[in-house]
């Protein structure tokens, strides 16, 4: 009995292992990864990173060497630490932070343990890290900026965190992504691929020659190169007006959606986020949070739009039918409403049509066609998501859908928004009338402006606002190259553009007329508030200003946003005409208006809610 146990006992262990292994062969076997074999060392090659060119065909960014020094943190040997870290000039803590961290990340595999050498010391240190077993060096490149400008714009390259190796299996730790700017959203076209050769180790662990003659190795491939929409010369221009003053400049060519500039302010040399003084340098932009560098202040600033929203006011209403272009209202010098405190105008008052309305931005006249618009379907919550559909018909309130790699989607309210506001009564057209200058709970960024802007200069169609112009050997995304339609009929746009050119003619922007070029746009200002320990605070208002031109043949659609720079025309308007001219002339004929700009500091105003000194990087 003990003997027929026994041996049962042996076949069913003999069975078990037979169906395990069985399994594991033929069912749960996966293939070879030459990359997981721990007998195989991996060695990288990094290819060129493309470069990238302005509209112009002007060389913008391109690569140079850098060299760092890798480790395997299981080759490591015993080593004179002292020694080691006075050739790498770092520090002893410096070391232990390093190796703890490639260990961290894999005792088997490569990764980076000091970044960023020089050419002097590459060689310096080339011939002696064979005494340092674990260690090597390997090369790869760094941006070269072959500019001072853009920085926002170009974004900058660093290492890849974990959150982008986990979700990229390309990217091993060490290896340089694309962070911000055309190096974020086209990092797959500008990166490359890894060349990489394999190297057969014997069982202590020691190289011993390629792997299968290296049959299995490969070469890097290049990054393509590519070309992106900015003007040069007119992205430096707008940068230098936009000196000591914060907000931001969008320029869009209207019969493209082609960014020619997208400037914020303040900006920095991108050359400072290169090199062994990265990290140092972008902690101090980081840092600073009075003007926020590192923040693209044209794509992702919102605040309320002001006047320049009264242009679309104007469409729906022509749309809606509620007015016409010979309507006319009695303004004033205020709008009064239900018993509340009064809409103040500064129009001057009188009788104003749809022109004169514009040219002059009277309250009056369009909080009457606004509230006409909403009154007109009886529901207010109905009308409202009328009024919302044409009005987001221009791309405001919700992204664009560009290559861009942040933006914001700002607000436009419909009817189900103010339902939750004010759920406890019935609201209408009154509640919320200050939407009819642009106030309210309107919020746009100034890339969105501009793109309304582009609409409207087109007669009511426009093309994703875009920053790629080619791609070697490829071709940009057809979406870029697709109308989007507006709910307003062609016919509607030519009185409102007309308004918006008397703007310049004898409304508010008069004094900035710019000489053999005839401009539509219109002033804004924009409530600032800040919370100042706590407290809401209004600060001075932001200037804005939008424009296209020319009129009758737009070449250029403009939004400026000057933070605390009070009204439309007196630093917005000035930097938007001198912009004008600047594209379309090539040259600046107005030399007072562009000294008057030059000098202006609003560095004050900034600091006001805030005690001490902000620090300063050098540029």
């Amino acid at each position: 009995m003990r003997k027929l146990l026994l041996f049962s006992i042996i076949i069913i262990v003999g069975i078990t292992f037979i169906s395990r292994l069985f399994y594991l062969q033929i069912y749960s076997s996966k293939d070879y990864n030459i990359y997981e074999d721990n007998a195989i060392r991996k060695v990288f090659y990094y290819p060129k990173r493309g470069y990238v060119y302005d509209r112009n065909g002007k060389l913008l960014v391109a690569n140079q060497p850098s060299y760092d020094v890798m480790v395997i943190p299981r080759e490591v040997e015993p080593l004179d630490t002292l020694e080691f870290t006075s050739l790498l000039k770092i520090t002893k803590e410096d070391f232990k932070k390093s190796y703890n961290k490639a260990y961290h990340y894999s005792p088997r595999l490569p990764s980076v343990f000091l970044a960023h050498l020089s050419k002097e010391d590459y060689a310096f240190l080339s011939e002696k890290m064979r005494k340092y077993k674990g260690f090597y060096i390997q090369k790869r490149s760094l941006r070269d900026y072959q500019t001072t400008i853009g920085a926002n714009v170009l974004g900058f390259i660093a290492e890849a965190n974990q959150r982008e190796i986990d979700a990229d299996p390309y990217y091993k730790m060490g290896d340089l992504i694309g962070k911000q700017g055309v190096e974020k959203s086209y990092e797959d076209i500008l990166r490359g691929v890894k060349g990489v050769k394999f190297i057969q180790k014997n069982r202590f662990n020691r190289d011993i020659g390629s792997y299968k003659n290296g049959s299995k190795d490969t070469i890097p491939t290049a990054g393509k190169d590519i070309t992106i929409t900015i003007d040069e010369g007119l992205q430096a221009y707008g940068e230098l007006l936009m000196q000591n003053k914060m907000g931001g400049i969008v320029a869009i060519e209207p019969s493209t959606g082609e960014i020619l500039s997208l400037v914020s302010a303040p900006s920095y040399n991108p050359n400072l986020l290169v090199g062994r003084k990265r990290s140092a340098n972008y902690t101090k932009l980081h840092n600073d949070s009075i003007h926020l560098p590192l923040i693209d202040k044209g794509l992702l600033r919102m605040h309320e739009p002001g006047s320049p929203f009264k242009s679309l006011i104007a469409l729906v209403g022509l749309q809606e039918g509620v007015i016409d272009e010979f309507t006319t209202v009695t303004c004033t010098g205020a709008y009064h409403y239900g018993g509340k405190r009064p809409m103040k105008c500064h129009c001057g008052g009188g009788k104003r049509n749809l022109n004169t309305g514009i040219s002059h931005s009277c309250n009056s006249y369009f909080a009457t066609v606004y509230r006409r618009t909403i009154d007109k379907y009886g529901d207010a919550s109905h009308a409202m998501d009328v009024w919302s559909k044409h009005i987001k018909s221009f791309g405001l309130g919700d992204y664009l859908n560009n290559d861009l790699s942040v933006g914001k989607k700002g607000n436009i309210p419909d009817g189900a928004y103010y339902d939750r506001m004010y759920p406890d009564f019935r609201w209408r057209a009154t509640t919320n009338i200050s939407n009819a200058i642009g106030q309210g709970e309107i919020l746009v960024t100034p890339i969105q402006l501009a793109n309304m802007m582009a609409a409207i200069a087109n007669r009511g169609f426009y093309y994703t606002p875009h920053i790629i112009k080619d791609i070697e050997g490829g071709t940009i995304p057809k979406k870029y190259r697709t109308r989007h339609q507006t709910t307003i009929d062609k016919r509607h746009f030519a009185p409102v553009i007309q308004g918006l050119y008397d703007v310049y003619n004898e409304g508010t922007a008069w004094f900035l007329k710019v000489p053999g070029i005839e401009i539509s746009g219109k002033t804004g200002t924009s409530e600032n508030f800040t919370k100042i320990d706590g407290v809401r605070t209004q600060l001075t208002d932001h200037s804005i200003f939008i424009a296209f031109a020319p009129k009758d043949d737009p070449k250029i659609a403009i939004a400026v946003l000057v933070e605390n720079g009070y009204f439309g025309a007196r630093w917005a308007g000035r930097i938007a005409s001198l912009m004008i001219e600047k594209y379309i002339k090539g040259e600046v004929t107005l030399k007072q208006m562009e000294q008057l700009v030059l000098n202006k500091s609003l560095e004050e105003e900034y600091l006001k809610p805030y005690s001490g000194k902000p620090f300063k990087i050098n540029q």
